[in-house]
């Protein structure tokens, strides 16, 4: 869809005779150069670049962007689009062996307009739940589209398999891992509270930028009822290849829900103590 934008900007403005309209595919343009001319301090614009991300340094044509600073703005704007809107594949799940249950939310549209039925497993995802998954362990881990599937399709095949691997060689229970669809963060709740996990693990499509489209976050909660709050829940964030990278994130994981099995609790009360 970013590709198709450019296009569409592209060829609006060539009919405007503003630019050569063509059917070559259209490159997403590089933002990383220093578009001002003559700055005052140029290194320290370069080095500030060089520490974030954010759009800086790309100056403007009159008040408005430049176009290739508008056409990386719609590219990434479109992919924030695609990651939110677009389904976790069934070939992925396959591939990593993860079966699929659904939220109350029927479609994306719900999903979205009324955040609470992501937070709560259909009366069918309940039953397969308690059908295919063994009560009782040490460590839930469930999978979650939340708002970026592909977070998930891009950071999980590095993140699970370690993570399942070193919990195994700590000697740690763990349950079947299993992906649940239009899934919001509370949804872990209810499923520690059918199985009666001491721990639940989620791993969750961040809410999309123009940065990324690409992060994960994981959220740990020991032995959640019908009264947890958000400050009971552990999170570490920004889980993708400019952030904290997907293997390195596995392993961090597996010591933290070790230190939420020797604890007891998990969030504030874990780190008050």
């Amino acid at each position: 869809e970013a590709e198709q934008v450019c296009k569409e900007v592209v060829k609006a403005a060539g009919e405007s005779g503003a630019v050569c309209c063509t059917d070559a595919p259209i490159e997403v343009p590089d933002i990383s150069g220093v578009w001002v001319p003559n700055p005052v301090n140029l290194d320290a614009i370069k080095a500030m670049k060089e520490t974030t991300p954010a759009r800086i340094g790309l100056y403007r044509a009159g008040a408005r962007p430049k176009t290739d600073a508008f056409l990386k703005f719609l590219a990434d704007h479109a992919q924030a689009m695609d990651a939110v809107f677009m389904d976790v594949s069934d070939e992925f799940l396959a591939k990593m062996n993860l079966f699929s249950v659904q939220s109350e939310a029927k479609d994306k549209d719900e999903f979205l307009k009324k955040p609470h039925l992501g937070r709560k497993l259909s009366e069918e995802g309940r039953k397969t739940v308690l059908e295919k998954c063994q009560k009782n362990v040490q460590v839930q881990i469930i999978v979650v589209d939340g708002l970026s599937s592909s977070a998930i399709e891009a950071n999980v095949p590095d993140v699970l398999p370690v993570l399942m691997q070193g919990l195994a060689a700590a000697g740690i229970k763990v349950g079947t891992p299993f992906f649940v669809k239009n899934g919001r963060v509370g949804v872990q709740d209810e499923v520690g509270m059918l199985l009666n996990a001491d721990v639940v693990l989620s791993l969750i499509g961040e809410r999309p930028g123009l940065v990324t489209a690409d992060s994960m976050s994981a959220y740990m909660i020991y032995k959640p009822n019908e009264n947890t709050v958000e400050a009971d829940r552990t999170m570490i964030s920004n889980i993708h290849k400019g952030g904290t990278p997907p293997a390195e994130a596995g392993a961090l994981l597996v010591d933290i829900v070790k230190q939420i099995l020797a604890a007891k609790c998990s969030g504030m009360k874990l780190s008050l103590q």
